[in-house]
């Protein structure tokens, strides 16, 4: 539906040269775990001539890995006459995509915008969406290959699940595809952070020997959590981001996150010169980096193939 309108209406937000535009930014996480992203983002802007103070505002909304909390922090935004608003996350990007067809929107960290509905055509997105993919692939196939790396004899892999991610569902389906018979996929789900304690408990039970964590602002803002609890119980992890790995994740696989908010700044630059964001193509990753925790790998007693060691774009000491 967002397709059907018309350049004009957006372009006509476009504030004159000597006007301080506003700029809004919401994200489903947290600013403590997640400001690297804004900084990015601000890295950007100010690469491309803005100054906040001086040309831009920039307005930041944090929803604390509460995903009930999106709605409320949209309208609040959009209060407050914005000439772009950048949208962090699967939820945030829903959200504000629902909120409004007329502020234009730009996406960063969004799994696959595709499949997601964020926009129609990769190419040619229309609407007032675009932005930039954290999805340029199916890494499920990936995912497991680095797992069965560090763990020859592999055989039961758990993945962490928030029901009230748009994207798990898909990515569950998509491990269950890669895996086939080989190896036995466990879902195991938390939805807030009071369950991720009671979730280890069951990935005891169910006797999994990896745990896979998708992309999820609960996910990252628990991270350090996760990790601890998965040292206790000499459990590897694999994540989709390196930051999860910084603070004790065992591994991580897929782009850097934090370099996709510096890119989606030039897309609001694009958008404040004129340039309709449906007419303006959905950037994909193209590289994909492995990162592998040292210490955390020597805390749960995995010793990590020479191989797997070198294929690493990032070792964590």
């Amino acid at each position: 539906m967002a397709a059907a309108y018309a350049p004009q209406a957006l372009r006509a937000q476009r504030p004159p040269s000597s006007k301080v535009v506003r700029i809004g930014y919401l994200d489903t996480s947290s600013a403590s775990i997640a400001s690297v992203r804004l900084d990015r983002l601000r890295a950007g802007l100010r690469d491309l001539g803005y100054a906040e103070g001086r040309n831009i505002v920039v307005e930041a909304r944090w929803a604390e890995s509460v995903y009930e909390r999106l709605p409320a922090l949209a309208a609040e935004l959009l209060e407050r006459k914005l000439d772009v608003i950048v949208a962090a996350g699967p939820a945030a990007i829903q959200t504000v995509r629902q909120a409004t067809t007329t502020v234009p929107i730009v996406f960063a960290a969004s799994g696959d915008p595709l499949s997601f509905g964020f926009v129609s055509n990769l190419s040619r997105p229309g609407g007032n969406v675009t932005g930039v993919s954290s999805v340029g692939a199916d890494l499920s196939y990936k995912y497991l290959e680095i797992l069965r790396e560090a763990i020859p004899n592999l055989s039961a892999v758990a993945v962490l699940m928030n029901p009230g991610h748009p994207g798990h569902l898909d990515y569950l389906r998509n491990i269950l595809t890669a895996a086939r018979d080989a190896v036995r996929v466990v879902p195991i789900h938390a939805a807030n952070a009071d369950q991720i304690e009671a979730a280890f408990g069951a990935i005891k039970q169910v006797g999994a020997q990896a745990l896979i964590v998708p992309g999820d602002g609960l996910f990252f803002a628990q991270a350090h959590r996760i990790a601890q609890l998965a040292v206790a119980q000499r459990l590897p992890t694999l994540f989709s981001t390196r930051e999860p790995v910084q603070v004790g994740g065992l591994m991580s696989y897929g782009p850097n996150l934090a370099e996709q908010f510096y890119r989606a700044a030039s897309y609001v630059d694009k958008i404040l010169k004129g340039t309709h964001p449906g007419d303006l193509p959905v950037e994909q990753p193209t590289t994909f980096e492995l990162v592998i925790n040292l210490a955390t790998a020597k805390a749960i007693g995995l010793r990590l193939r020479q191989e797997l060691l070198l294929r690493a774009d990032v070792l964590v000491e």
